[in-house]
């Protein structure tokens, strides 16, 4: 008789012991469902962070709203002066251990180098010309005379760690100015991003910490 007590007892304390595991595993299952949904609430948040710091194409439909003046970061210049308060993006570049200029240009049409700048600091340039035939290049009103195509290895000398890049320069006959252009197609393939703040610099790729400064800031 007591045999048959205790084996009742052991059977009433096993379905006990199941309800408990059953009751555990549901709480488990809705604490997991909760922080699912969490997760997605927060997912959907930072999507739609993300997507409101993304570069805004605003379109005739924008709705004009939050409109804010502009911060100045330089002294505005007079009426009708603005002209002369331009500043050019040009950077001393390293060439076999001589320095280059080169004009960082967002609106230049092609990354080229004038014949005659070119032969200061690359004087065995007609060697390493790479041919060209049926291309029509312009700058303005001018039509442009390209003699061909040179690959140079310029450097970004900065202090902690100096950047390398490989250029193809378009050569020009008829292109009179003392420094080489990198047009906007090297600038984004290096992730070259240019500052316009109160002093004027640039960063490539991640790398935010390092500031190239600009020859003429």
């Amino acid at each position: 008789m007591v045999e048959n007590e205790n084996h009742n007892y052991k059977e009433e304390e096993s379905d006990s012991e199941k309800y408990t595991e059953d009751s555990e595993t549901s709480e488990s299952d809705e604490i997991n469902i909760i922080n699912a949904k969490i997760n997605n609430i927060d997912l959907i948040y930072e999507l739609l962070d993300f997507n409101a710091n993304l570069p805004q194409v605003e379109t005739s439909d924008t709705s004009l709203t939050n409109i804010q003046d502009a911060k100045l970061y330089r002294t505005k210049s007079a009426k009708v002066m603005g002209y002369v308060a331009a500043k050019s993006s040009i950077h001393i570049f390293m060439f076999e251990n001589q320095e280059a200029k080169v004009n960082l240009d967002m609106g230049a049409y092609i990354t080229c180098a004038g014949e005659i700048y070119l032969e200061s600091i690359v004087p065995d340039w007609e060697g390493k010309l790479i041919p060209i035939k049926g291309v029509k290049f312009s700058s303005a009103s001018e039509r442009m005379k390209p003699l061909g195509i040179i690959d140079l290895t310029l450097i970004f000398p900065h202090p902690s760690q100096c950047i390398r890049v490989e250029v193809e320069f378009v050569v020009m006959d008829n292109f009179t100015s003392n420094h080489f252009i990198l047009r906007t197609d090297y600038l984004s393939i290096y992730g070259i991003d240019i500052s316009n703040q109160k002093y004027r610099y640039l960063t490539i790729g991640d790398n935010k910490r390092e500031r190239f400064g600009f020859l003429n800031n």
